[in-house]
């Protein structure tokens, strides 16, 4: 099944919110821009048709888009194609290499949803 053949769930949360998933999940107790829960990780032969759950917290977008001076719909847009780009297996903490990769897919499909928008987001 293609990656365009598929659906995710989006979610805004707060920053307890996102706190209480990152401590359950990835063993960090503190607040994150955002995470990304795909469906099909490991060893399966089952592919499903949602993708994967991205969560974003609002209030660190906030104070992102703040701080790096963009709009906060240019950064929701930035942490939802960082989060999908995690759901189809990119993941820019591998490595240089694989940092490198994402940057590049993100700012292509940043430019094709926010045209013009700052494309720098790590």
């Amino acid at each position: 099944m293609a990656l365009h053949e598929r659906e995710l769930s989006l979610s805004f949360v707060t920053d307890e919110e996102i706190k209480g998933l990152n401590t359950q999940y990835r063993g960090v107790e503190a607040p994150t821009n955002v995470l990304s829960f795909a469906m099909d990780e490991g060893e399966t032969q089952f592919v499903s048709p949602l993708l994967g759950d991205v969560i974003i917290s609002c209030d660190t977008a906030a104070r992102e888009a703040l701080d790096r001076g963009v709009s906060l719909s240019q950064r929701y847009s930035q942490l939802l194609v960082h989060g999908i780009l995690h759901l189809a297996g990119y993941d820019h903490e591998r490595g240089d290499d694989d940092e490198a990769i994402m940057i590049e897919k993100s700012r292509g499909l940043l430019g094709l949803i926010e045209p013009g928008a700052d494309l720098d987001y790590f």
